[in-house]
């Protein structure tokens, strides 16, 4: 294997994904990305419908959203991060990410036992702009939410 194959692993014969570096330079990450090229996969729904996340962070090509998307929406099985959008994103408030405030207090409302376990692992955690913004308790809603992307139009997220 060449430099240039270093970093790359496989998850499928032809699926290929890059590792992201530790001594990379690390934006604040959204979480709840869509599935774009360039995207992270940082976790994986499971059938309880709660995300299991990765321990390294894999980069997403076109090769990928391709041939996982022939089995539906990724992000209903999938969980993604990118930089954060910040304004251009629907959840931006003007100074912060707004979902996982909302997140939180709609989990707390129905009573979901939030933040008495311990913190799931997180590869993105340092960067996580919800960890960033509420710390523990970002951390005891992010396992519950699987992104809906029935809103989110091609043309927002850039063509793949």
């Amino acid at each position: 294997m060449g430099p240039a194959e270093a970093g790359k692993r496989s998850i499928h014969p032809q699926i290929a994904v890059t590792s992201m570096s530790e001594e990379s330079e690390r934006p604040d990450l959204c979480p709840s990305a869509p599935a774009t090229v360039g995207a992270m996969l940082i976790g994986v729904v499971t059938a309880e419908g709660r995300v299991a996340n990765v321990g390294t962070p894999l980069t997403i090509d076109s090769m990928f959203i391709e041939t996982a998307r022939v089995h539906g929406p990724l992000e209903e099985r999938f969980r993604f991060s990118s930089p954060c959008a910040r304004a251009e994103c629907t959840n931006w408030t003007g100074r912060e990410c707004g979902l996982i405030g909302n997140l939180y207090d709609a989990a707390a409302q129905a009573r979901t036992a939030l933040a008495s376990h311990p913190l799931p692992r997180c590869a993105i955690r340092p960067s996580c702009r919800w960890w960033q913004q509420r710390g523990r308790d970002a951390c005891a809603v992010c396992q519950l939410l699987v992104t809906d992307t029935r809103s989110i139009n091609k043309a927002d997220v850039g063509a793949e």
